[in-house]
């Protein structure tokens, strides 16, 4: 009896990765990961002392009007207001920090995958591979405006 149906064809195995090979890619993306750990501890001290050095200064220029003695200049004013949207504008952080994080979760978990499918079963149980991130991209804006922020 004759069909119309086409036959079935097997799945081509998986490519095999020489262990060499995904030996030094897992090295590459864990020294990537590495690397970005660094630069969140960079950008947590710079950003840190920027916050720091813009709240001192609207305070020092806060105190000055609290203190009622003095009428501020309408370049002070100005210079306090830009001061605050400084500040504001050091949000970037938050979406640096987000973004970071997310990459280096997903180097990691490349990392294991590899590690796992090229040397095999453990010895000691089955390897644990730690899932990447469902999303994306956590941060959803790409310029930063004062309140614009939009956080995971």
């Amino acid at each position: 009896m004759l069909t119309n149906e086409e036959p079935q064809t097997a799945p081509p195995p998986p490519r095999e990765i020489p262990l060499l090979v995904a030996a030094e890619l897992q090295d590459h993306l864990m020294t990537a990961a590495n690397d970005l750990e660094r630069l969140q501890r960079l950008l947590d001290d710079a950003c840190e002392a920027l916050i720091g050095g813009f709240h001192g200064a609207a305070q020092q220029l806060g105190d000055v009007i609290d203190d009622g003695r003095h009428e501020l200049s309408p370049q002070l004013q100005e210079t306090l207001q830009t001061l605050y949207k400084t500040v504001t504008a050091l949000q970037f952080q938050d979406m640096a920090t987000q973004l970071i994080c997310h990459t280096n979760r997903r180097l990691r978990s490349c990392a294991d995958q590899i590690a796992r499918d090229a040397m095999g079963e453990d010895p000691d149980g089955e390897a644990v591979v730690d899932e990447g991130p469902l999303k994306p991209n956590p941060v959803t804006q790409d310029e930063m405006d004062a309140g614009s922020v939009e956080l995971f």
